[in-house]
């Protein structure tokens, strides 16, 4: 059985389930409309999320949950809100305003000044948030980026395009990576308002995780000033492609959450809305649960080493690889309890079956979790057994 939580956590996890209780019922309504979310914008979850992962020296001070207070600044704590609130709704919690990636990633490169204003900017409002890398035909891979920053007095015009990005067509800021030079160190990461004329965001049809408005991305001579280049204080190998990875590793844990999450909750509608259970039917079930609770061991585990060390994104890797597996088999696995109609009859498990296929291809395909698991394995970073873990 999977060690139990430390009270501090086991308190997050409780508090953050009672929230959920009031993302349920939006579920297929930010299905259908995604931008219904901002009607729900005081809901005590979507607050929470808007500033989750700003530092305390920002002025961050949330609500305090049994003498603690939580900023979702550690990928523990990240795991634990991001499978609670994804069992309750995935759709509204990829909806919701916050930093999140961008956020990482600020504070990963940038400076005071940058900090200030970005954090501010959240604390302020609620404010939706983008980071974009991937590229259409490129995928996430760096040494093919094709957007580019060209360098004028005082700053560069930024070009290009980007794909797949979560949020972009409502994000107010963003974080977006872009060539400099050749080579990998020519790659940076700059920091802009998305009102900046060039800049030009459109949601893509989706058929799965509708409430993270997918976007393309256009840029066309969007102005960035010297002072918004993420990094500059930095030395060039810890700014774009070192960059972006730590970013993935510390968040990749909380993906792998989201699934178990979507998991978890296909497996608690089976159990509210079968009563009576065969005997065969009760063993699947069971299974599953047992199943559930193996990756959500797994996941911590992830999120205690990317918390130890910032670098060491392989056991996260493994994680989301089982995860995002297990999320689609428990999702279908779940439909067969109401028969061949179950889709049609029961719209909450089709929309948890189309949100668990999209968790393939969120933060990375499972081909690419593969690659950089077995990366660590063939650098020594883990052992025969931690490979196997995603097995």
């Amino acid at each position: 059985m999977p060690a139990p939580e430390d009270a501090r956590l086991a308190a997050l996890r409780g508090r953050v389930r009672e929230w959920g209780a009031d993302l349920r019922p939006l579920a297929l309504e930010i299905d259908r409309d995604p931008e219904a979310i901002r009607h729900h914008l005081d809901l005590p979850a979507v607050r929470f999320l808007a500033t989750m992962g700003i530092p305390a020296e920002f002025g961050h001070v949330p609500e305090q949950i049994d003498g603690h207070r939580f900023r979702g600044v550690t990928a523990l704590e990240r795991t634990v809100v991001m499978e609670e609130l994804a069992c309750a709704d995935v759709g509204a919690l990829v909806a919701s305003p916050g930093p999140l990636l961008a956020g990482v990633a600020v504070g990963l490169l940038g400076d005071d000044r940058q900090k200030e204003w970005f954090y501010g900017r959240l604390l302020a409002e609620p404010l939706w948030t983008c980071f974009a890398l991937t590229e259409p035909d490129r995928g996430s891979d760096a040494g093919g980026l094709d957007s580019s920053l060209t360098p004028r007095p005082g700053g560069a015009l930024l070009n290009g395009e980007k794909r797949y990005v979560g949020n972009a067509a409502r994000a107010r800021l963003a974080v977006v990576f872009a060539r400099s030079r050749p080579g990998p160190l020519g790659i940076t990461a700059v920091l802009l308002d998305t009102d900046t004329p060039g800049f030009h965001a459109e949601p893509l049809g989706m058929l799965g995780l509708r409430g993270a408005r997918i976007s393309s991305i256009v840029m066309d001579d969007v102005d960035i000033p010297h002072e918004n280049f993420l990094g500059r204080h930095l030395p060039a190998t810890r700014r774009g492609v070192w960059a972006f990875v730590q970013t993935f590793n510390a968040l990749r844990p909380g993906v792998a959450a989201i699934a178990v999450g979507i998991a978890r909750a296909a497996w608690e509608y089976v159990g509210d809305h079968r009563r009576t259970l065969r005997a065969g039917e009760r063993h699947r079930l069971d299974s599953m649960g047992r199943r559930i609770d193996a990756a959500r061991h797994l996941v911590r585990r992830a999120a205690a080493a990317v918390d130890a060390r910032g670098s060491d994104g392989h056991t996260a890797s493994a994680a989301k690889l089982r995860a995002a597996r297990l999320a689609e088999e428990v999702t279908l696995g779940a439909c067969e309890f109401f028969g061949p109609g179950a889709r049609l009859a029961h719209p909450v498990l089709d929309k948890l079956a189309r949100d668990a296929r999209a968790m393939e291809f969120l933060e990375g395909t499972g081909n690419m979790q593969r690659l950089n698991l077995f990366q660590g394995l063939l650098g020594g970073k883990i052992d025969r057994a931690g490979a196997d873990l995603s097995a």
